[in-house]
């Protein structure tokens, strides 16, 4: 039994990782009929909802692509800023649709913000409690490390439904521009849902990891 579970944690995530790394190599290959750049379709997208003062600039890394509500800044991926592929201008639009979201103080996204502190603490120190649990057999501390676990879980949760959300509003407003063209429209669909697998993966393992502490929490209280 916990052979097939240790299998299922390890081989969701991987396959999300390995589903959107091809689909969005895939489409990277793939030019956008518009012949715009990520970074011209971010601005584009940015300044038809009047949000002038958000910045979109460059990034390295692969896929690192992200918007930053503090600095007001869309980052985009060197490889999505500079070309013209149908995959860069999803991920840019998906990006500027948190931008979106952070304008029009969409709830999942400032509840998610709040979260922050408390996932980053949780992440860090959760481990620490169910370790100490696990191996001195002290039903108190894991329950600690599970609270703490919980947190994450939670933040994970509230993650979802901003992220499907973004990909939504970056798919209405690459059509409503015009930006891509009908037979590109499944295809940046392709690129977009890929990327939330990702996300959906990492919940399912996290919802199963806390399901199983809680199971061993119950049974060492069971033998107390």
């Amino acid at each position: 039994m916990y052979i097939v579970y240790f299998i299922v944690i390890l081989a969701l995530p991987m396959y999300a990782q390995f589903k959107v790394k091809s689909t969005y190599n895939k489409f990277s290959d793939v030019h956008a009929q518009s012949g715009m750049t990520g970074a011209e379709v971010a601005r584009k997208i940015l300044d038809d909802n009047g949000l002038f003062d958000v910045r979109v600039v460059p990034n390295q890394g692969f896929l690192s692509d992200h918007y930053n509500p503090a600095t007001k800044t869309v980052a985009l991926s060197e490889s999505n800023f500079y070309e013209t592929s149908i995959a860069g201008n999803a991920v840019a639009a998906h990006e500027v649709g948190h931008a979106i979201q952070h304008a029009e103080a969409y709830s999942f996204l400032t509840l998610r913000s709040k979260l922050v502190p408390v996932a980053n603490i949780s992440s860090s120190a959760s481990w620490i409690f169910v370790m100490i649990g696990l191996f001195a057999n002290m039903s108190g501390m894991l329950l600690v490390g599970i609270g703490l676990l919980a947190a994450g879980v939670l933040f994970q949760i509230v993650t979802l439904p901003v992220e499907f959300d973004a990909s939504n509003r970056a798919m209405n407003q690459l059509v409503a521009t015009g930006i891509l063209r009908n037979n590109e429209e499944r295809s940046a669909r392709k690129v977009l849902n890929a990327a939330a697998m990702t996300y959906v993966a990492a919940t399912l393992v996290a919802v199963m990891e806390l399901a199983r502490l809680l199971l061993i929490f119950i049974g060492m209280r069971s033998d107390d």
